[in-house]
């Protein structure tokens, strides 16, 4: 106990701030453009379907090193697109906390599209009906009518996005590097303290880490029996 006490007050805790900052700043992110884009695809036909689908999952069932690397490839100050983007916006993408914020996107963005397409295809097409009988506009009916109905798998969406975000490792650690301070996440930093033996310290990280993959949880499914009450109600 005197341990674990001793190491609270010597813990390090940029690498849970720059967790949180980076799950929230790509949580935002992916929430707009998983919305979008599930909107795009439900509306193609089967064949473009598929395959922009197939696009916007891809991440997903990478190997978070594979994304990575295509990442460092994609944004490297030796290829066209980093040099574009340092030479004429002093924008640096790889070793930099943008880059976690660009890897944690990547990986966390199909999560948010996907519960997003899942819950605007299931959506009632009478309410879509009635909405342009009564002389709504397409994007009032997504927004008055489609967004609210799909709420609780939009937020679910939203929850598990942000703690697939804040978890990220693989990509990250491949386009942003590990450097203390900047770019070292909370899963960064439980590798590196197993690897130097202290076990403590990575229990106490591994513990941050649970306690908000579990709070997370535990909001998602408050959302979802709220929603269900809400249902048998009316």
């Amino acid at each position: 106990m005197d341990e674990m006490i001793k190491v609270l007050g010597t813990l390090d805790y940029s690498p849970l701030w720059i967790s949180l900052k980076t799950g929230l700043v790509a949580t935002v992110i992916s929430f707009f453009l998983g919305i979008f884009a599930a909107r795009k695809v439900i509306g193609l036909p089967a064949g473009p379907k598929a395959v922009w689908d197939s696009l916007l999952t891809l991440p997903m069932v990478l190997p978070p090193t594979v994304a990575g690397f295509i990442l460092l490839l994609i944004f490297s100050k030796r290829r066209p697109l980093g040099i574009f983007l340092y030479e004429n916006f002093d924008i640096k993408v790889v070793q930099s906390w943008l880059g976690c914020i660009v890897a944690a996107v990547v990986i966390a963005f199909p999560l948010m599209y996907r519960n997003a397409r899942a819950a605007f295809e299931q959506v009632d097409a009478n309410l879509v009906y009635a909405g342009r009988t009564l002389g709504m506009s397409e994007w009032q009916i997504f927004r008055k009518v489609m967004v609210p109905t799909a709420g609780p798998g939009i937020v679910s969406g939203t929850v598990l996005t942000f703690a697939r975000a804040m978890g990220e490792y693989g990509a990250t650690s491949m386009l942003a590097g590990n450097i203390p301070g900047k770019t070292a996440t909370i899963s960064q930093r439980i590798a590196m303290v197993i690897q130097d033996g202290d076990y403590v310290k990575a229990g106490v990280y591994t513990a941050m880490a649970l306690g908000i993959a579990a709070a997370a949880i535990i909001v998602m499914n408050l959302v979802a029996e709220k929603h269900m009450r809400h249902v048998v109600k009316y």
